[in-house]
């Protein structure tokens, strides 16, 4: 191993430790606590596991009975932060095949820069620490793409289809990654999508059909069909929040019509027409770009979006700007939407959750609007960075005239 990719590992872990440790402090000392309400569910799902019961018995559990059983250590060794230390090892693993994916498309130097977006960043090492599982989900989808690099196509499939188990959205990619097979192959195009198709499927179907042999319909119904009506509308930056609270209050914009239903169609739309793309530029890197654009677009139109969202979507940030022909000024101007937009809608919810002031209407939603419109423009300047990538330059027009 390089040193230097030894010493950014190294630094990374020691920051993960002072901010675990540092959570363990806070959850002793202070009244509001620094791990994530969802670990604690995780937790108590275990525990029903540990004593022969669903985890579905613990109100509010709607993941994978895998991720519970995950936790399980937690009542062997009797600590309940030892699941966290599971997921702040997909975290930090997740960051070396970072470097690996980034091994080829740019000198040393810039690979160690890009990978510590996700390695260094405070917001990524903050959620694993609180226990929060993206980075189990993460870890699945890059191996899976870190095979697909390798020409692996078996265990690509396998750790796709396993991504997919844990969480709905990686189906997305399908499309991308098929095109890219397809697109790129000399030859046995058929033979190789058929290979990685069925990997994907067992590496699907063999879990999921596991956990309904075992806890049947219900890990269905909280696993899966749950997401597709959920009306969330609290810790929600998403454009839909006002339309999802005024659902839950039984009040519709229009009569008959329940919008939660059909939230999804314009995200899928987008995510289904970005690999368009892969036909001027049929490369891995482009597939990984497209990747990045269809998980922004598809959290940006999502009806349910919290921060930790918008790490599906960070953990592909390296490979976008591997080879961006965005300049510092325009980086700069992107990196201050984003954050601004974020704390436009956190002022506002600072005062409805900590304040108990009503501000859904008219300051919440602005807020939501605001973040909507933000990242809107920022998916435009990413798209048209990555038209611009992909068209042939001067010399190479010039072969072709030759």
């Amino acid at each position: 191993m390089n040193k230097h990719v030894f010493w950014l590992l190294f630094a990374s872990l020691l920051l993960r430790i002072g901010f675990f440790a540092y959570g363990i402090f806070q959850d002793a000392n202070f009244e509001v606590k620094y791990t994530d309400i969802d670990y604690f569910v995780f937790h108590d799902a275990a525990g029903y596991v540990f004593n022969g019961e669903s985890p579905y018995l613990r109100d509010t559990y709607r993941y994978t009975p895998l991720l519970s059983w995950l936790l399980l250590p937690n009542y062997y060794t009797q600590w309940i932060h030892m699941g966290k230390i599971f997921f702040i090892l997909f975290d930090l693993i997740t960051g070396a095949i970072i470097i690996k994916l980034l091994d080829g498309t740019c000198q040393l130097k810039k690979q160690l820069c890009l990978a510590s977006i996700w390695l260094l960043n405070p917001m990524v090492i903050t959620i694993s620490t609180r226990g929060n599982a993206e980075s189990v989900l993460c870890f699945l989808i890059l191996c899976s793409f870190y095979f697909l690099k390798r020409n692996e196509l078996v265990l690509a499939g396998l750790f796709y289809g396993l991504s997919i188990h844990f969480k709905i959205y990686p189906i997305i990619y399908a499309l991308p990654i098929a095109l890219f097979i397809f697109l790129s192959a000399k030859s046995g195009r058929i033979m190789r999508l058929i290979t990685i198709g069925l990997s994907t499927l067992i590496g699907l179907l063999v879990p999921t059909y596991a956990m309904f042999k075992i806890y049947g319909t219900e890990f269905v119904k909280h696993s899966y069909t749950y997401h597709f009506a959920r009306t969330d509308h609290r810790h929600n930056f998403s454009i839909w929040n006002f339309v999802l609270l005024l659902e839950s209050a039984d009040i519709r914009l229009f009569d008959k019509v329940e919008f939660a239903k059909f939230a999804f169609v314009p995200q899928l739309l987008l995510c289904a027409a970005l690999p368009y793309l892969l036909f001027k530029s049929p490369n891995f890197e482009t597939m990984l770009n497209v990747t990045f654009l269809q998980t922004f677009a598809f959290v940006t139109f999502n009806k349910v979006c919290t921060s930790q969202y918008f790490i599906w979507y960070m953990v592909l940030l390296p490979f976008y700007l591997a080879n961006t022909t965005l300049n510092w000024k325009n980086g700069a101007i992107c990196i201050l939407a984003w954050i601004a937009s974020q704390a436009v809608w956190l002022s506002q919810a600072y005062r409805l959750e900590f304040l108990g002031q009503n501000v859904f209407f008219p300051n919440l939603l602005i807020g939501n609007v605001i973040f909507f419109l933000s990242n809107v423009y920022l998916l435009d300047i990413y798209l048209s960075d990555i038209k611009l990538r992909s068209r042939p330059s001067p010399h190479e027009l010039e072969k072709k005239k030759n």
